[in-house]
């Protein structure tokens, strides 16, 4: 039987305006569909993004109905708000899935002004939302920590755009394959049979990343943001980027002076082979990097945050691996 969260009441007409006006509550993420195997309706996935969203349905199959949150290709998730009807989704969900590490803290705030929240499974080890019960208001740091992503560093500190991460995101399947069967008992063993599967495909493009790190490892690379820094690094690529750089695009902050000549002399000087680019966080400082790349002759590969129209997670990663091993002849 599923459960529902309690809204504050200041929020209750504000959110039933939003139901009223848009028929269901649905943030135009994808959905798995269908109704769960037990004949009751399926369980209700909200994710803070696509690729989240998708990596849940792979997961959930026809058991679950997953709303992602962010799935507009061209949105930035850093700066995103959540509407009424987001807030919503949230409140009806069973499961959450989210990123953190202060990436999609807007869906950490609409968790905390629920009276009652669902369970999170939540990808960085950072904040009291990771893989928590909150109607049982477990908000212990000592919980968090015990389910944090073990043998990897993916502190708030650090890179927080872990789904470039591939063996993360196995785990991040596996976790969510515990919740919908702690949820749907009778559907665990269909949940975990799906994670399984979903692995063994992300490891099916691991071991492409293997053949990518085999041709160019050692290479040097420049990217106008870290999103996909572990991707990059699993490939043996050494990232050049100047930190500086690096940490005013994602602050959001101008670039100073002297990273950016570091950075665009990083072209002509044949220190990198590859400029990535984030297409859904640019501005001048990063397409003035692009066109010093491209006036090298450096080829430039977009790899984007969130999950383009059409694709799924593995075929997704695959194509960056792909669009890499090409860029670079390999």
């Amino acid at each position: 039987m599923r459960r529902r969260a309690l809204l504050p009441a200041a929020l209750v007409p504000a959110l039933l305006l939003a139901a009223c006006s848009s028929g269901e509550a649905s943030a135009g993420g994808a959905s798995a569909g269908g109704a769960a195997g037990s004949g009751d309706e399926p369980l209700a996935v909200v994710a803070s993004t696509n690729v989240w969203g998708d990596v849940a349905a792979q997961v959930g199959g026809d058991r679950a109905e997953v709303t992602s949150i962010v799935d507009d290709p061209s949105a930035d998730p850093h700066s995103f708000e959540l509407t009424a009807r987001d807030q919503l989704a949230v409140s009806r969900a069973d499961l959450v899935v989210q990123n953190g590490g202060h990436y999609d803290d807007w869906l950490t705030t609409a968790l905390d002004a629920l009276d009652e929240a669902p369970p999170v499974v939540e990808a960085v080890a950072d904040g009291e939302h990771a893989d928590e019960e909150h109607a049982e208001e477990t908000h212990s740091e000592e919980a968090h920590a015990e389910d944090a992503h073990a043998g990897h560093d993916h502190s708030a500190e650090g890179n927080e755009h872990v789904w470039y991460d591939l063996p993360l995101v196995a785990e991040v399947a596996t976790r969510i394959a515990e919740h919908l069967g702690e949820l749907d008992p009778e559907g665990a063993e269909t949940y975990t049979a799906n994670a399984e599967a979903f692995g063994e495909r992300v490891a099916g493009v691991q071991d492409e990343v293997a053949a990518l790190a085999a041709a160019v490892g050692g290479t040097g690379v420049a990217a106008t943001e870290p999103v996909p820094g572990y991707l990059l690094e699993a490939a043996g690529l050494e990232d050049r980027t100047p930190a500086a750089y690096s940490g005013a695009i994602e602050e959001e902050t101008d670039v100073p002076p002297a990273a950016m000549a570091e950075m665009l002399a990083l072209f002509p000087s044949g220190q990198v082979a590859l400029l990535v680019e984030n297409p859904q966080t640019t501005g001048p400082q990063t397409d003035e990097a692009v066109a010093a790349a491209e006036a090298a002759g450096v080829p430039v590969v977009e790899m984007t945050e969130t999950l383009p129209e059409g694709e799924d997670y593995v075929g997704w990663m695959s194509a960056n691996v792909a669009a890499v091993r090409q860029a670079l002849g390999a």
